[in-house]
């Protein structure tokens, strides 16, 4: 079992940045690759970024490229969103997700296993 703790979410102005987290306890997460994750009232959940187990492969939902930035420290056991330039479009509940499958790359959420409570991200116009 994977516990998932998402934290850094908040009110933000449009152009504005927000850090998002992913704690984890339970197993140590450098054994998985990692997605971010985001859901708007009303709409599906969508993917918006993944981490490989080593970091050294990352991918973007198109909305997003050039504006985020996944990033994992495996030794805090801990997974990053770094949210520049944001939009009121990216508001939503952003959740982080753990996929034990041996994958190249992750953008469904049947591909993921274990799932955080989410953290709100809310941008003003």
């Amino acid at each position: 079992q994977v516990q998932l703790v998402e934290s850094g979410g908040g009110l933000v102005q449009a152009g504005g940045s927000l850090r998002l987290s992913c704690a984890a306890s339970g197993r140590t997460l450098s054994g998985y690759a990692v997605g971010w994750f985001r859901q708007a009232p009303g709409k599906e959940r969508e993917f918006v970024a993944f981490i490989s187990r080593s970091g050294g492969i990352t991918y973007y939902v198109d909305s997003v490229k050039g504006r985020f930035t996944i990033s994992r420290d495996n030794a805090k056991n801990t997974v990053y969103l770094q949210m520049n330039s944001l939009k009121p479009e990216d508001t939503a509940g952003y959740y982080c997700a753990v996929s034990t499958q041996i994958i190249s790359i992750a953008t469904t959420t049947p591909e993921y296993d274990y799932w955080g409570q989410g953290t709100q991200v809310t941008v003003s116009s």
